[in-house]
């Protein structure tokens, strides 16, 4: 969610639980602008906490002149920049089970992933510090379940993404719908919609995936409130991603309170 509106963005998204501090609000707020100055991005989102054994990790994400390129994230104890995730990250940190620590030099053994040394002839299992695996849980919510309101990006011709000068919000019919809101990562195959409904399509908005083609069905819950005022989307999936909408405004955001873990009971539970 935007650093600028954060305290009003966490008010809107208060109702399931998630939240920060007095201190930690104040100290954001006076440090996240500083941010964005020092390092020179256009904006700063404050991505979220994951909560660990023995300490908890808080994101901030620095961002560019194009939207849709790799989001930089920033360690908010000390405003480190952390580097970007490769594969070999994601597939290691997807076979490590269990809560984060909150120590950064953690190792973790990825023990069903065998590996063959190319030294000596024999077999050993990789290792992950926590650093990574923090690396790439946060790359992994925001390919699974960062999302946008359809029409508040648009592609131009040579391929950037930018913000919408002419975005004023969903009406609140739209914003009752799950296909008003995509996916805010490139996607592999874009999933359109039939032949028929392709008309509607606008190929510079509707560049992202929506949440409709999403697989179990039924792994994202849509309220409405604040008094119906507030559209708030909250991911079964990967628990603790609550995203808001404020219908006819600009006003929309994510933000992660969790664990750090995929809901791999999900598919049972629907």
């Amino acid at each position: 969610m935007e650093a600028l509106s954060l305290p009003a963005a966490l008010s809107l998204v208060a109702g399931g639980g998630a939240g920060l501090s007095p201190e930690l609000r104040a100290a954001l707020a006076a440090s996240l602008p500083l941010v964005q100055r020092d390092y020179r991005f256009e904006r700063v989102w404050f991505w979220g906490c994951i909560q660990g054994v023995r300490g908890a990790y808080y994101i901030a994400q620095g961002l560019g002149p194009d939207r849709a390129a790799p989001r930089q994230p920033l360690n908010c104890l000390d405003w480190s920049l952390l580097t970007p995730a490769t594969e070999e990250m994601l597939a290691l940190a997807e076979e490590v089970k269990g809560r984060f620590q909150g120590d950064p030099s953690f190792e973790y053994i990825c023990a069903e992933v065998q590996q063959a040394s190319e030294i000596v002839n024999m077999l050993y299992y990789p290792v992950i510090k926590e650093e990574a695996r923090l690396i790439a849980t946060i790359e992994e919510i925001d390919r699974a379940v960062g999302i946008v309101p359809r029409g508040a990006f648009v592609k131009t011709p040579l391929g950037s993404v930018h913000e919408n000068r002419h975005f004023e919000g969903l009406s609140l019919v739209e914003a009752k719908k799950l296909s008003s809101y995509f996916h805010f990562t490139e996607p592999a195959n874009l999933k359109n919609k039939t032949l028929l409904e392709k008309a509607d399509l606008d190929p510079s908005t509707d560049f992202l995936n929506s949440l409709e083609h999403d697989i179990p069905q039924g792994s994202w819950s849509i309220q409405l409130e604040k008094g119906g005022s507030v559209v708030v989307l909250r991911s079964l999936l990967w628990l603790g991603l609550t995203f808001y909408h404020v219908p006819m405004t600009k006003q929309f955001g994510y933000v992660y309170f969790g664990t750090g873990e995929k809901n791999l009971d999900l598919p049972f539970m629907l």
